[in-house]
């Protein structure tokens, strides 16, 4: 099944989709400012995890049969979106409190709940339409049209997982190992308001566009 095939040029498209800087990097820094490592981690698994829910739509033809139709695209564009603007008023309301995306008082990491953060990680992937756009133009494109799309689709995910998965719990080791720094209320709000503003602009943009 994979005997021909391409496996530099989809590694490289892979590692330049996944070091590309976006709603799913933002999302992993604020989680683990907010919670630690586990928090980031969790968030990070979410995302990864909804790589399979694209790969399995893409293999499915229901990707294009979604893009197919301007209304039921224009929906999921519009649920996307509003649920960005929902996280990005959750920061900026954190940072109009001041208390910032650490408490003050200890290092502590603050008790976000399991399911909290693994839901926001997977309904930020899944929710936006890009990913689907992805899936369905690239994967494709390596598909072998004489064995079952799944199998392959989902070996692709899979490889995807794992960088995905690498890039994102470095970033997590990253941001909690500056938890210091970022334990300093002034900074805890800039962060905040910059997480929240960014949020609420990428929904916003994703909302508007076309």
């Amino acid at each position: 099944m994979f005997d021909h095939f391409q496996w530099l040029p989809f590694l490289l498209a892979i590692v330049v989709l996944t070091l590309s800087p976006g709603v799913d990097t933002l999302l992993v820094m604020r989680n683990a400012a907010r919670g630690g490592n586990r928090d980031g981690l969790l968030t990070s698994l979410g995302i990864c995890l909804g790589l399979f829910v694209h790969a399995s739509l893409s293999a499915a033809g229901l990707s294009v049969i979604l893009l197919g139709s301007a209304g039921l695209f224009a929906l999921l564009k519009l649920a996307g979106a509003a649920y960005l603007v929902w996280l990005g008023l959750q920061s900026l309301r954190s940072a109009v409190n001041r208390r910032g995306l650490l408490p003050s008082q200890s290092i502590a990491v603050s008790t976000v709940p399991s399911a909290t953060s693994l839901r926001e990680g997977l309904l930020s992937n899944v929710l936006n339409p890009k990913p689907i756009i992805f899936y369905m133009a690239f994967l494709p494109q390596f598909i072998d049209p004489a064995y079952p799309a799944a199998p392959q689709a989902l070996t692709m995910a899979g490889i995807h997982f794992l960088i995905s998965i690498l890039w994102l719990g470095a970033l997590t080791l990253m941001i909690d190992r500056a938890r210091l720094w970022l334990q300093r209320p002034a900074i805890g709000q800039v962060l905040d308001s910059a997480a929240g503003l960014l949020l609420v602009g990428f929904g916003v943009k994703l909302g508007m566009s076309h």
